[in-house]
C-alpha cells in the first residue's frame, strides 16, 4: 500500500491520508475509524458501484442512498435527495459522508457533508481511475448549474482518500480512457506543479502504454500516486484556487463549455478534456507559444492513447463562446487560458483574440 499524506495550511495546517493499493475495501472501517470519530455513515453511490462493491461496504453503523449515475444528474436536485437522506437518518455532526464512486458521486456526496449541519466528516472511496487519481483529491466538490460546470460548490477536504486499484478491473475502456485524460494532463503541467519531484510522467506514458491498458497494477498504483502528489503539491500552495491551482485545469476551459453545450450527455469529463487539450496545443502552436516539436509529440503522445481529439457536434460558435464566458477562471470578462509554453510547463494568458480562440471549434 502507498501513502500519501496531503498537507492543507489554511487557516491551521492539517494533514489527510490518500491510501493507494489492491483490497483495500476488504479493510475499508479499520481505515475510516482511524481517521473519525463517527458513529454513523450515510455512504453516497449509484446502482453499479452498489452492485459490485455495496457487500463489502456494508455496516450495522451504515446505510446507503443510490443516485442515478451520469454527469447530467450531478445537479441540485439529487443533492437535496442525499440531504433529505440524511436528514431521515438524524445524522448528528459527529458523524460522516462516504463517496463511493467515481468523480460524480464524490463530488455530490462532498457537497452534501459540506452543507450538512455546516460541515460533518467527508470520506472519499473512488471506485475509478479519474477519480483516484484527480478528483478525489483536494476538496473541490461541486454540482452543475445548466449555465455553467461546477458554478455550486465548496473547498471541502476528506479525512481520507482510500484508493482500491482492484475496482479498476471493472471499468470499461471508456471509463478507463476517461481516467487517462485527466492523467495525461499532468504530464503537460508537471513542472509548474512545483512538487519538488522529477517524474517525467510524458516519458511515462511513452514507456508503459501496454502496461497501463493492460492494468498492470504496480504501474497503475505508480501512476496514481504521482498525480495524487502533483495534485496535492498544487493544493498544498494554494487550496482556494487564487493562482496556481487554476492550472490543474488544463484543457478544460474548452472542456467545461463542451459539457455545458451537451447538456453533460455526449462527452464523458475526460473525452470533453481530452478535446481540450488539443484545442489548447492547437491555440498554442498558432500564436506561437510552443515548438513544432513540443506540439506534435503531445499530440502523439495524445493519440497514442486513443483519446477524442475532435468535436463531433456543432454548437455554433456564439454559442459556444458564451459558454466558455462562464468558466470560473474568467476575470473582467476576460477568458483566461492555461496555456502550454515548453515542455511540462504551462502558464496564463487572458488577452487571446476571440477570433483566434475560436478558430480550432
Amino acid at each position: 500500500m502507498e501513502k500519501i499524506d496531503v498537507k492543507i495550511k489554511a487557516v491551521k495546517e492539517r494533514t489527510y491520508p490518500i491510501l493507494i493499493g489492491e483490497n483495500l475495501l476488504d479493510d475499508a472501517y479499520e481505515f475510516i475509524r482511524n481517521v473519525t470519530d463517527a458513529g454513523r455513515f450515510l455512504i453516497v453511490t449509484n446502482n453499479t458501484v452498489y452492485s459490485l462493491y455495496g457487500d463489502k461496504m456494508k455496516d450495522d453503523d451504515a446505510d446507503f442512498i443510490i443516485v442515478p449515475d451520469g454527469e447530467e444528474y450531478k445537479n441540485r436536485e439529487i443533492l437535496n435527495t442525499i440531504i433529505d437522506k440524511a436528514l431521515k437518518m438524524k445524522l448528528e455532526r459527529k458523524d460522516a459522508i462516504i463517496a463511493l464512486g467515481g468523480g460524480v458521486i464524490g463530488d455530490m456526496a462532498g457537497c452534501a457533508a459540506a452543507m450538512y449541519q455546516r460541515g460533518i466528516d467527508f470520506i472519499q472511496i473512488p471506485t475509478t481511475l479519474l477519480a483516484q487519481l484527480d478528483s478525489s483529491v483536494g476538496g473541490k466538490v461541486a454540482v452543475n448549474h445548466k449555465l455553467g460546470k461546477n458554478v455550486i460548490g465548496f473547498f471541502y477536504q476528506p479525512k481520507l482518500v482510500l484508493a482500491d486499484t482492484n475496482t479498476l478491473n471493472s471499468l470499461d475502456d471508456r471509463q478507463f480512457k476517461t481516467g487517462l485524460a485527466e492523467a495525461i494532463k499532468y504530464a503537460f503541467i508537471e513542472k509548474t506543479c512545483n512538487a519538488g519531484e522529477d517524474f517525467n510522467l510524458f516519458e511515462f506514458f511513452k514507456k508503459n502504454r501496454d502496461e497501463i491498458y493492460n492494468k498492470n497494477h504496480k504501474i497503475l498504483k505508480q501512476l496514481i500516486k504521482m498525480c495524487c502528489i502533483l495534485k496535492s503539491s498544487v493544493v498544498n500552495q494554494d487550496e482556494k484556487e487564487k493562482g496556481l491551482r487554476a492550472i490543474l485545469n488544463f484543457g478544460h476551459t474548452y472542456a467545461h463549455a463542451i459539457e455545458i453545450v451537451t447538456d453533460y450527455r455526449y462527452y464523458t469529463h475526460g473525452e470533453a478534456v481530452s478535446i481540450g487539450m488539443k484545442l489548447i496545443f492547437d491555440l498554442a502552436k498558432e500564436i506561437g507559444l510552443i515548438s513544432d516539436k513540443y506540439y506534435n509529440d503531445s499530440i502523439s503522445l495524445i493519440n497514442d492513447y486513443g483519446l477524442i481529439t475532435k468535436l463531433g457536434i456543432n454548437p455554433g460558435k456564439e454559442i459556444f463562446y458564451d459558454a466558455m464566458l462562464s468558466d470560473k477562471k474568467v476575470k473582467d470578462k476576460k477568458i483566461r487560458f492555461v496555456m502550454p509554453v515548453r515542455e511540462k510547463e504551462v502558464r496564463f494568458y487572458n488577452n487571446i483574440d476571440k477570433n483566434m480562440i475560436l478558430r480550432g471549434i
